[in-house]
């Protein structure tokens, strides 16, 4: 029997250290991100691990989302011993007032940040409703999804989406037999591009330039491998989705 999990935004960072950690023996493992990694296929096929990368750009969610549909919709479930969808990827747009941002970054951004994220939600649970193997819907949140940061508005209110929809869902799922867990998640602070991008901001425009600064010099970023770990523990422990807003760090 296989383990089916579906990754957005594996070619980097903590998806690409997820991707790298799920490929195991009897693993099946769907990548979506821009760009695929020939890495990550040597590494499956040494496991004997099934993995199929699309490149594909999130920003047009409804298609992503309609080939994911059509790719479940032909899966025998009887094959498999459980399915999941990890929504990993996200965008940070520049680091602007709102006055200051240009409409289609901030677009972009939300696009990529909620949108998406929402029509995997519905393909995966749509195609997957009558499956008796148990499911899951994990989405990658953050921190600042729960608390305001000057000039990031759309990242912030792209993770604040994530989190209710996610409420939204569980209640759903509950609703139903069978019903898939969801939870989002926040990973804690990680050594990723996302936090060189806020490290190197203009300080006139990211008063919270200070912030991040002091967590990469204090040595308080998470390796993307030692946060995949965490959160795909997470993820495979007893108490995944008894509450659909979660924190690695408790």
């Amino acid at each position: 029997m296989q383990t089916l999990t579906i990754l957005t935004g594996a070619s980097r960072g903590m998806g690409l250290a997820m991707a790298q950690q799920l490929v195991q023996p009897g693993a099946r493992l769907l990548c979506i991100s821009r760009q695929r990694n020939p890495g990550l296929q040597a590494q499956a096929d040494a496991a004997g691990a099934m993995l199929e990368q699309w490149s594909a750009d999130l920003a047009d969610g409804v298609a992503v989302a309609q080939q994911v549909k059509a790719w479940l919709d032909v899966i025998d479930p009887r094959t498999l011993a459980s399915a999941t969808l990890i929504n990993n990827a996200g965008v940070l747009s520049p680091l602007l007032a709102v006055r200051d941002s240009d409409p289609s970054a901030l677009a972009q951004a939300l696009r990529v940040g909620v949108e998406a994220p929402l029509q995997l939600c519905a393909a995966f649970l749509g195609a997957t409703r009558n499956w008796a193997v148990p499911r899951k819907v994990l989405n990658i949140s953050s921190g600042l999804g729960r608390r305001a940061m000057a000039s990031s508005a759309a990242y912030c209110a792209a993770k604040a989406g994530i989190d209710h929809f996610s409420r939204c869902i569980a209640l759903e799922e509950a609703a139903v037999p069978n019903g898939a867990k969801v939870c989002s998640l926040a990973p804690g602070v990680i050594a990723t591009d996302m936090q060189l991008q806020l490290r190197s901001a203009d300080p006139a425009h990211f008063p919270d330039l200070p912030t991040f600064q002091g967590l990469h010099t204090g040595g308080q970023l998470s390796s993307p491998q030692d946060a995949a770990r965490r959160v795909l523990a997470y993820l495979d422990g007893p108490t995944f989705g008894q509450d659909p807003v979660g924190d690695v760090r408790g």
